[in-house]
């Protein structure tokens, strides 16, 4: 009883002198997904189009040369959900994942597209939504990351895709890095089927550092750049 006492008044003692008040907490560190917050609702994807899918892949060439023509945000919209919309009610999705594990990640660098501002933004499957993490224009940036390809610099968009091979390995081991590489051949072939359906020129990019793009991009840490694809207007 004389202890319940003595450890009541001592928390009397606390809480009049101020110890016992909360303490500020640090405010989070900010992460390269955490972006600047800003996140935009993409038009609904097209389902339906008048050029056939033979005629598609009769006319896919790699483009490396683009007008100054801007893309138009419908076109980015469709684009992005070519390389991983979600097509199911479970979250399937436009490209084939081994174990629907979904290791890749999506990113548009953005230069001169209708209604959307020059940056960078990450997209998001879940809700065909665009998340921002850089306000600024960095195509030089990622074409010098990528070995001064000026398709990279004078792309209307460039689409980076990355990996992130733990959410495959996990369950597959080493023989996970090759279905992720499959897969990642899987998203960037939709990319470039629907840039020619759309009637726009695209070209896959695998010459880059590493180290730089991902920088350039804001990725995390865990994730290794693939590809980057230049999409822009045919000359």
């Amino acid at each position: 009883m004389k202890l319940k006492l003595l450890c009541s008044l001592a928390l009397v003692v606390l809480i009049l002198s101020g110890c016992a008040s909360p303490q500020p907490t640090a405010p989070p560190t900010k992460t390269p997904e955490m972006g600047t917050g800003t996140e935009i609702t993409l038009p609904a994807p097209t389902l339906s189009s008048e050029v056939s899918l033979e005629e598609t892949l009769r006319q896919r060439r790699s483009i490396r040369d683009y007008s100054d023509e801007a893309l138009t945000l419908a076109e980015v919209s469709q684009l992005l959900w070519a390389a991983q919309g979600v097509t199911a009610e479970w979250g399937g999705r436009t490209a084939p994942s081994a174990g629907a594990l979904y290791p890749l990640e999506v990113y548009a660098i953005v230069g001169n597209v209708e209604e959307l501002a020059p940056g960078v933004y990450k997209y998001r499957p879940n809700g065909h939504a665009l998340v921002q993490l850089r306000d600024e224009d960095v195509r030089v940036e990622l074409a010098e990351a990528a070995l001064g390809q000026t398709c990279v610099k004078d792309g209307a968009i460039d689409i980076v895709i990355s990996a992130v091979y733990e959410r495959t390995t996990t369950k597959y081991g080493d023989r996970g890095v090759r279905y992720v590489h499959m897969e990642a051949g899987h998203a960037a072939q939709n990319i470039c089927l629907q840039g020619t359906a759309l009637g726009l020129g695209a070209v896959t990019v695998g010459a880059f550092y590493d180290d730089e793009v991902r920088e350039v991009v804001d990725m995390l840490e865990e994730e290794v750049p693939l590809y980057v694809i230049p999409v822009g207007r045919k000359t």
